[in-house]
């Protein structure tokens, strides 16, 4: 597998087929291995789009991203796929199977072994705390374990790069606190995480940097604590009203 150092996206825009305006507008930024920054912004801001085009699921209008190596050559293709794990706001899993039907299922995709399936199951379905439903039908579980089964299948190939989209949306305040404490864990082990929430008080907690985003454009961008002090804010919540107070 590649061993990425450097995340680099330059100048992206991106405007759908039919729209009138960009979704996206000329953003740029970068962020090192390890790193977890929280793009965040009011609904239809451009943020799920952003979050699909450093995925790879869409194209930018124009920009590029480029994932690279310490010696700088870049990531891409198949090989980009192996290390970018994906969560996203919706369900992305079969409702009438169970966990372990589910992570033999996405493992397959990632060719990964029946053996090496079955570790990383066991050991994501234990850390979740979810192993005493690991089979049975997740279309009998609440939103916090269909939350942990999501982000159980985007683990299951153990990416160093994380992409989530609204990961504790829904869930109550135990469930939040668990998959928090459990990213808190991959951050740890030195997985880059890319988040998007409209937890501000979650994001200020869990994020080293923060990627703020208003209609399309970068309107802050840098390490959390020090934004906040820089724009005189109180706290996340502040700065982001504050920031996006024309929405």
């Amino acid at each position: 597998m590649s061993t990425l150092v450097y995340i680099e996206i330059d100048s992206i825009s991106k405007r759908y087929k039919k729209a009138t305006v960009e979704s996206l507008s000329d953003v740029s930024f970068s962020m090192n291995v390890g790193q977890t920054i929280g793009v965040l912004g009011p609904n239809g801001a451009g943020k799920t789009t952003l979050i699909s085009i450093l995925c790879g699921l869409i194209e930018p209008t124009k920009g590029s991203v480029l994932y690279s190596q310490e010696n700088g050559n870049p990531i891409s293709g198949v090989d980009l796929k192996k290390i970018i794990g994906f969560v996203p706001q919706e369900y992305a899993f079969y409702h009438e199977l169970t966990p372990v039907q589910n992570m033999n299922y996405f493992g397959s995709l990632y060719n990964l072994s029946k053996d090496e399936i079955k570790e990383k199951t066991n050991s994501l379905l234990s850390i979740l705390g979810l192993a005493h439903v690991a089979n049975k039908k997740i279309n009998t579980f609440s939103g916090g374990m269909k939350r942990k089964v999501n982000l159980a299948i985007g683990l299951i190939h153990n990416p160093s790069v994380l992409f989530l989209d609204e990961p504790t949306v829904g869930v109550d305040v135990q469930s939040k606190l668990s998959i928090i404490a459990f990213l808190k864990g991959l951050k740890d082990q030195g997985t880059t995480i890319i988040y998007t929430s409209h937890h501000l008080s979650e994001a200020e907690d869990f994020c080293d940097e923060i990627l703020l985003i208003s209609k399309g454009e970068i309107v802050a961008n840098g390490p959390t604590k020090k934004l906040i002090e820089e724009n005189k804010s109180s706290d996340l919540q502040s700065l982001f009203i504050k920031m996006t107070e024309a929405e």
